[in-house]
């Protein structure tokens, strides 16, 4: 098996030069791995002690920064080798305070693999959620090497529990311990005879808490919102967003504002967005000397805010669940204790269901139902509150995960 998966990497690697030709994506990624074991090279020397955090993209970082900024405040003479996968993740974090030296993480070959863990030499490796690459395992469990899977979840569909899974199985017994989210991950875990399992949680409720500490005010969004009732749709896709132009246009109050921040920022999809909008729309990058009160739409077109703007949130929608592109971040706008509208394909995110059924958050299927909820909520001062308050208490009940994960490394 792993002859094959060895030979399919390199395949891969192909394939990716050949598509990075007419995709800009994928391009950076194939620019960027290229680039990885010089600016290793440069930055680390052979007497650093290090650690190695890796993420897959932007969620997974975001997922493990609390266990990571923990590491960084206790361990300040170490450094911080952090990869990701996704340029999703890189372009964003490239120059996070929390690691020294932030690279693509080159394909997984064998030579790859040894090479970097030659350079890198990590006292302990953290992989968040998933990501699992079987040679640059196997290296660290070859060398003696500490690592951990944090946050991670599994289904009983995933390669690990099918009869050809024994190649990924080998790779998951490299880590000394795996902290997973649910009770039904460690099941599965110890019907392999994974025993080293702890049910920690998911690492985001204490990420999303930290938020509470920090300073969330944005001048131009006061303006913006005035006072009136704000329904923030964030991270949205087309699926997302064709049900919402409907809907935003059939508004006839005054008292109701949007804040719509989209996943692809790209001007044409912002312009082709704000032409479908017959309300009064403002976008982020024009709101220089602009009366934003006078404005009913606020569409952002801009990175690193949407965490900021939840707090504005009355009512929130997290986008991606409407098609199949993957349910984002419901924490976000629940910490805040906004009640939250989602589609109805959440099926890979527990969190949705637990909070679905903790009541703060509502499935929707269609323009009707949303229309319906929508306007229940609008009206309704009283099922706002109880809803966001339901959500603020279900993030509140659920942080602690960073201390159980923090207490083991400490051992």
């Amino acid at each position: 098996m792993k002859l094959f998966y060895n030979i399919a990497l390199y395949c891969t690697e192909f394939l990716l030069k050949i598509l990075a030709l007419f995709n800009d994506k994928i391009k950076l990624g194939v620019q960027g791995r290229r680039n990885t074991f010089r600016i290793l090279n440069e930055q680390l020397s052979a007497n650093d002690k290090t650690f190695w955090f890796h993420c897959a993209s932007l969620g997974e970082y975001e997922q493990g920064l609390p266990i990571f900024k923990h590491l960084r405040k206790e361990y300040p003479d170490h450094k911080i080798v952090l990869t990701f996968f996704s340029p999703s993740g890189y372009e964003i974090r490239k120059n996070t305070p929390v690691a020294d030296v932030v690279v693509y993480l080159p394909m997984d070959t064998n030579t790859n693999a040894q090479h970097f863990v030659d350079m890198v030499k990590p006292e302990l490796t953290v992989f968040v959620k998933y990501d699992i690459w079987p040679n640059y395992l196997s290296e660290l469990k070859k060398r003696n090497l500490r690592a951990l899977l944090v946050s991670a979840v599994f289904r009983k569909e995933q390669p690990y529990f099918k009869f050809y899974g024994s190649m990924m199985r080998d790779a998951l017994s490299t880590f000394e311990h795996i902290f997973v989210q649910n009770e039904h991950s460690r099941t599965l875990l110890r019907s392999l005879n994974f025993n080293d399992v702890t049910v920690a949680g998911d690492t985001r409720y204490d990420r999303v808490s930290d938020q509470l500490q920090q300073d969330n005010s944005l001048t131009f969004i006061e303006q913006f919102k005035d006072g009136k009732l704000c329904v923030v749709i964030g991270s949205s896709w087309p699926e997302d967003e064709s049900l919402f132009v409907a809907y935003i246009n059939s508004v006839k109050s005054k008292n109701v504002k949007f804040i719509i921040a989209p996943h692809n920022i790209k001007s044409q999809q912002i312009d082709n967005f704000k032409e479908q909008l017959q309300k009064k729309t403002v976008l982020f990058s024009e709101k220089n000397g602009k009366d934003l009160s006078e404005y009913d739409v606020f569409l952002v077109d801009t990175i690193g805010i949407l965490s900021k703007v939840y707090s504005y949130a009355d009512i929130a929608y997290v986008g991606g669940a409407m098609g199949h592109t993957g349910l984002h971040n419901i924490l976000e706008p629940a910490v805040f204790g906004a009640p939250i509208l989602i589609g109805n394909n959440y099926s890979k995110f527990p969190e949705a269901f637990e909070m679905i059924a903790h009541g703060g958050v509502i499935a929707v299927n269609n323009s009707l139902e949303l229309r319906s909820t929508l306007d229940e909520l609008i009206e309704n001062t009283q099922r706002r509150h109880d809803l966001g308050c339901l959500n603020a208490t279900y993030i509140k009940n659920h942080r602690g995960a960073v201390i159980q994960i923090m207490d083991y490394i400490r051992t």
